[in-house]
């Protein structure tokens, strides 16, 4: 089958995950190396039942889940966003930038069968910081850090060279993904934490008529508050200790599934990094 995908809000119908087997904070973030600096317990069981958690508020949704096969030296696995990317054109195989996470290519091209529409070839990009805002129209944050200019302008041509307009938006390394400052809960309408985000991007929002959230620096980094994912019909995956923002996204008339995530956001991800969307039906 041949995967295909035109923005983060339509309603999600399949979506490519990775059980978390293998999981343990590894010091490739800031967010994980905070963690591990403040010598913060790991506890198994809990992690799996958050795990659980997630998998039940996707079958809630009525989603279908495919699933990665686990490796026992690939921590970070889970995070299934940043190793391929469905694409208007189809399946892309991304480039991570960190060593400890570069063995994932070959679980992604076994689930793909080997087909993909592009594959990555100049510098690195990931997932986490390619953002489908709308049919048409996109955002790739390039930080240097895991997405450098080379890997974003390669895909953004993949992109424009079917018609669409993408913005490359640089920001600090700091933050690892675009994806823990920025992401879209419904169309037209994102979290954003304005403060680590450049100008021109929140401009370029206002221009297209996105209306953004605002999120703090502390949720956005400890609590990966901005880190959502969109069901469509209305609805949000949304970690439970969001509580502010989960309040206002319910005050824009969003229904919020909630599952625990705490122990995977501490690891510098939570439910957008978690899940790569294979196919979502028209906004």
């Amino acid at each position: 089958m041949t995967w295909t995908l035109e923005s983060e809000t339509g309603r999600l119908t399949d979506v490519l995950l990775c059980r978390p087997d293998n999981y343990g904070w590894i010091p490739t973030n800031a967010i994980a190396k905070a963690t591990l600096a403040a010598n913060a317990p790991f506890d198994r069981a809990a992690l799996n039942a958050e795990y659980a958690e997630f998998e039940a508020a996707l079958d809630q949704a009525g989603v279908r889940r495919h699933y990665l096969t686990p490796e026992d030296h690939l921590s970070y696995q889970v995070y299934t966003r940043d190793s391929s990317q469905t694409s208007p054109g189809g399946p892309v195989l991304t480039m991570l930038a960190m060593p400890q996470r570069r063995g994932e290519y070959a679980s992604v091209l076994s689930f793909f069968d080997n087909v993909m529409w592009r594959m990555a070839t100049r510098g690195t990009v990931e997932g986490g910081d390619i953002h489908l805002i709308r049919p048409g129209l996109a955002a790739i944050g390039t930080s240097g850090g895991r997405t450098d200019p080379a890997g974003a302008e390669q895909y953004a041509g993949w992109l424009r060279g079917l018609g669409w307009e993408v913005m490359v938006v640089p920001f600090d390394d700091h933050f690892l993904h675009l994806d823990v400052i920025f992401s879209m809960a419904a169309p037209g309408l994102a979290l954003a934490c304005t403060e680590a985000l450049p100008d021109t991007f929140l401009t370029w929002c206002r221009d297209h008529q996105i209306r953004l959230i605002e999120v703090g620096y502390r949720e956005a980094m400890a609590d990966m508050a901005c880190n959502v994912l969109a069901l469509g019909a209305d609805s949000v995956i949304s970690p439970r200790h969001s509580v502010r923002t989960n309040g206002a996204l319910r005050a824009e008339g969003l229904t919020i599934l909630d599952p625990e995530l705490r122990l995977f956001a501490r690891g510098g991800g939570s439910a957008h990094c978690m899940s790569m969307p294979l196919a979502r039906d028209k906004d």
